[in-house]
């Protein structure tokens, strides 16, 4: 029973995360801490942003959490909850930084409905460079809307991060 429990505290966490995530993003990222996330919404020479920080700092509660529960059994629940938060980070890297905005060179084409749905929301929100005026703050969740747009090949261009990364 506790292995269950266990599973369903990290699916739990994961899961969570996307709401953290999206609020975060629209409230914090676009809103007082728009100076991190500022050089992210325009192309540049640079291999790492400003916007790098938020995924340091996001980093912090999952280590102090796997840390604590992993050392002291009575609160070992946090030790999945850290977990689940951790394996949010690496699906929110491997799909933002390395499928989105090709940081890594990647050049698979997907043809599944939900990724061409969360890319599509995701380059719609990168039309807008400025703190205000975005929409789509989601990462791997996008509303269906999204999901009757077509990707063009100017967005796929403009979602690569720096010119050394476009193709």
């Amino acid at each position: 029973m506790q292995i269950l429990i266990n599973i369903l505290l990290v699916i739990g966490a994961f899961l969570f995360m996307e709401g953290v995530a999206w609020f975060t993003h629209k409230y914090v990222m676009h809103g007082f801490l728009w100076s991190w996330h500022q050089d992210h919404h325009t192309v540049h020479q640079k291999n790492f942003e400003k916007n790098d920080l938020f995924a340091v700092v996001f980093s912090i509660p999952a280590i102090v959490m796997i840390v604590i529960g992993s050392e002291f059994p009575e609160v070992r629940f946090l030790l999945y909850l850290g977990i689940g938060i951790t394996c949010y980070g690496v699906f929110y890297s491997i799909f933002h930084d390395i499928i989105v905005h090709r940081r890594i060179k990647f050049k698979y084409q997907f043809k599944s409905r939900y990724m061409k749905r969360i890319m599509k929301a995701h380059y719609v929100h990168h039309a807008v460079h400025s703190k205000e005026g975005a929409e789509a703050f989601g990462f791997l969740y996008a509303p269906k809307k999204y999901e009757k747009q077509g990707i063009t090949k100017k967005e796929v261009h403009q979602a690569s991060r720096t010119e050394a990364h476009t193709s």
